[in-house]
């Protein structure tokens, strides 16, 4: 059996969550899906599972924090994720930018003076170079590590912005469309 099965069992999870709405919590979570399975398996199970908690309380996903991943949850019905991703990617010298991951620590960017994404308003975008921004990287220098993890996760609160100004106007699968064909992500069926 694979590793990433044993918490996809169907009537395991249904049983747990009418057990868990029993209690009448705050809150709900949804753990053990982002395991590093298939995202056809993760996507599945996502949506098998969130409708089985009540809509009128938040709804939590566990472990999730790329950005087609936190997109994916938002149109199930997620309300909230947490992730070490943006900051571990950072320590290893990788940027989420709007036109998909950009591996700083790479030499294509060694004289690269253009900001890291310029389409983005963080700090680092608007007082570093992409070649700066290697430089520091490929000396260990923790500053490196700290303007990284900045723009990762300043990226994604912009993202979930967007997301909540595209649920209010309806409009959040268009917008997954075009955020995926941009990031390089392919969207499932097309």
């Amino acid at each position: 059996m694979e590793l990433f099965k044993v918490g996809f069992y169907e009537d395991l999870r249904k049983q747990s969550a009418k057990d868990l709405i029993e209690l009448d919590l705050p809150g709900y979570a949804i753990g053990g899906i982002s395991v590093g399975e298939p995202k056809e398996e993760f996507l599945k199970m996502l949506k098998f599972t969130t409708p089985l908690m009540p809509e009128n309380k938040p709804r939590y996903l566990m472990g999730v924090g790329s950005p087609d991943y936190l997109i994916e949850a938002a149109m199930a019905g997620i309300d909230m994720c947490d992730c070490v991703l943006p900051t571990r990617i950072a320590r290893n010298g990788t940027a989420m930018t709007s036109k998909g991951k950009v591996v700083v620590r790479n030499a294509t960017y060694a004289e690269d003076f253009s900001p890291l994404d310029p389409e983005c308003d963080c700090y680092t975008c608007k007082n570093y170079t992409r070649a700066y921004l290697r430089h520091l990287v490929k000396c260990n220098e923790i500053l490196g590590d700290r303007l990284l993890t900045i723009h990762n996760i300043k990226f994604l609160t912009n993202l979930m912005e967007r997301v909540r100004m595209e649920i209010e106007n309806d409009n959040l699968l268009e917008f997954s469309k075009e955020f995926f064909k941009e990031y390089g992500y392919t969207k499932e069926g097309e």
